[in-house]
């Protein structure tokens, strides 16, 4: 029998950065194959800081960081940063290319694949989050949520480990907001979504991990978690005016 390794491990993970301020306090967490799973917690928490772990842009201070089995370290960091696909925020610190195509290959290029296998990346990524018809066009004419879209593709071209999506519903209208929101959920990747957005984390995460002041203070379906008016308040996390945690259908 074949033993998977889970896309992400992290043990005892603890950060201080340069002036001293401690952001992560012994972070263990594991996400198996195929999750998706939800990183929530007020500002200052440290999921920017342990987002930064999991591509190697920071490495611990103390404890591991291996994703699908493969430890976080100098000599792995080529490998690592195309198992985990960064999407940031704002899709322009990600989009800089004169086309959609030539940003949609970027990243493949740049691990030497050419031809036939490049030009079936683009193609495949693009038409997972229903961007095919811009192949030629410039990014700075697309609109924001359509951006959004092609950013994810640039990261789905590298064929990554785990897609790692930062605030991915902020500044989308209602309809760009489904349209990602249908899109993310039928892909067949590992997904952690760092997110304010409780109810999207609700929609699109059975799990989600409750990070606050540098430690993992919870684990566990997200339909429980945000059940939970104490604990959300403990963490200073809110649910929008009026909305009610659907109960778990029968």
């Amino acid at each position: 029998m074949t033993v998977t390794s889970p896309s992400l491990a992290v043990r005892g993970l603890a950060y201080a950065y340069p002036d001293g301020t401690q952001a992560l306090f012994g972070v263990d967490l594991t996400i198996a194959r195929g999750e998706r799973v939800a990183l929530l917690g007020p500002n200052g928490a440290g999921k920017t800081t342990l987002v930064m772990h999991l591509n190697g842009i920071l490495t611990a201070g103390h404890g591991t960081v291996e994703v699908a089995g493969l430890p976080v370290r100098a000599d792995t960091l080529r490998e690592i940063r195309r198992r985990v696909g960064l999407v940031f925020q704002d899709p322009d610190d990600q989009l800089f290319m004169p086309t959609v195509r030539e940003d949609v290959a970027f990243g493949p290029a740049n691990l030497g694949i050419r031809g036939d296998e490049l030009d079936r990346r683009v193609r495949d990524a693009l038409g997972r989050v229903g961007m095919l018809g811009a192949l030629d066009r410039p990014p700075h004419h697309l609109s924001f949520g359509q951006r959004r879209r092609v950013a994810v593709a640039t990261v789905l071209a590298m064929e990554p480990e785990i897609l790692v999506l930062d605030e991915p519903s902020s500044n989308l209208d209602p309809a760009s907001r489904r349209e990602l929101a249908d899109i993310l959920s039928g892909l067949d990747v590992t997904v952690l979504m760092v997110t304010h957005d409780l109810p999207y984390a609700l929609e699109l995460c059975e799990r989600s991990l409750i990070l606050s002041g540098g430690v993992i203070a919870a684990d566990g379906p997200t339909r429980e978690l945000l059940a939970d008016a104490d604990l959300l308040a403990a963490h200073r996390l809110e649910l929008p005016y009026g909305f009610a945690v659907p109960a778990h259908p029968s």
